[in-house]
C-alpha cells in the first residue's frame, strides 16, 4: 500500500504536503505558548505560519486548478494578512 502511494507522488502532491506541514505546524505552535502561558493564546507565529502554508497551498490548489480550494485559500490568507495589520497597529498605538 505504501508503495502505491509513494508511486502516485508528484511535484504537487509534494507541494501540497510541504503547505499542509506548514499550515499545522501553526496549531502546534498555538498549543505550546497556550500552555506555557497556562491560558489560550494565539502567538503572531500562528499569523505567520497560516500564511506560509495558505500560500503554499493556494499554490497547491492553483496547480491542481481546484476553484473551490483556490478560493477557500484566497480568503484565508486574506484573514490571516488582517490579523497581524491588527496586531501591528495596536503595537504601534501602545507605543
Amino acid at each position: 500500500m505504501l508503495d502505491g502511494i509513494i508511486q502516485k507522488l508528484d511535484f504537487w502532491s509534494v507541494i501540497g504536503f510541504l503547505g499542509q506541514a506548514a499550515f499545522m505546524s501553526r496549531f502546534v505552535v498555538q498549543w505550546i505558548a497556550s500552555e506555557r502561558s497556562g491560558k489560550s493564546v494565539v502567538p503572531v507565529a500562528f499569523w505567520y505560519l497560516s500564511i506560509a502554508g495558505g500560500l503554499i497551498l493556494l499554490i497547491y490548489s492553483l496547480g491542481r486548478q481546484d476553484p473551490v480550494f483556490i478560493a477557500g485559500q484566497l480568503a484565508g490568507c486574506m484573514i490571516y494578512v488582517r490579523n497581524l495589520m491588527l496586531i501591528y497597529r495596536a503595537r504601534r498605538t501602545a507605543a
